[in-house]
């Protein structure tokens, strides 16, 4: 089984090369929405983070969001805690959800896949670009916030320079080059057919 890992800076539009890899019939993992479940399912990832962050971390079984990012915004130490925790959780669901697929090739979408070092765990890593001023829009009309809140956590993701001498393959989404017809070219270079 060929694992790739699909990542790009927010905003870039791998959700879009996921959804298109889902509808051709591949099997997509999406570190997000997995590490959000995991911190309100898995008593071990609870237990931990309420060791860090105390029991207000959860209000009725449900993450307290908002308490969270307060205390990790400025915070590295504490952001670092909390991946500490999650992240490896997020890679060993992401190992058992491989393990139960039946396709010659699965994908893992991960914003960060670079900057903490999980690229190393693929085959092939795909970088989804585009450019800084259509990403800041897209997030901008997507999450109805302040182009402010875009860069800032733009600072937290690489540049993409950074990230394409570690990318295997790259797609370009700046709404000129066709997404499909770039997704068909990296499948038949894995050695599918579609």
């Amino acid at each position: 089984m060929i694992k790739v890992g699909i990542t790009g800076g927010i905003g870039s539009g791998k959700s879009i090369v996921a959804k298109i890899l889902t509808v051709i019939g591949f099997p997509v993992f999406d570190s997000d929405t997995e590490a959000k479940l995991l911190m309100v399912n898995n008593r071990n990832v609870i237990q931990q983070v309420k060791e860090v962050f105390g029991e207000e971390a959860y209000i009725d079984k449900q993450l307290n969001r908002k308490y969270l990012a307060d205390k990790i915004f400025n915070n590295e130490e504490l952001k670092e805690q909390l991946n500490a925790i999650v992240h490896p959780a997020v890679r060993q669901e992401f190992e058992d959800w491989s393990n139960r697929q039946d396709s010659s090739l699965v994908f893992n979408e991960a914003a960060i896949l670079f900057e903490i070092g999980r690229y190393k765990d693929f085959d092939y890593t795909i970088l989804v670009t585009a450019p800084e001023e259509l990403r800041i829009q897209r997030v901008i009309d997507r999450d109805k916030t302040t182009r402010k809140e875009v860069l800032k956590r733009m600072e937290n993701q690489w540049k993409d320079e950074e990230k394409k001498a570690l990318a295997s393959f790259v797609i370009n989404n700046d709404n000129e080059e066709l997404v499909t017809l770039q997704i068909e070219s990296i499948l038949r270079s894995l050695g599918e057919t579609i």
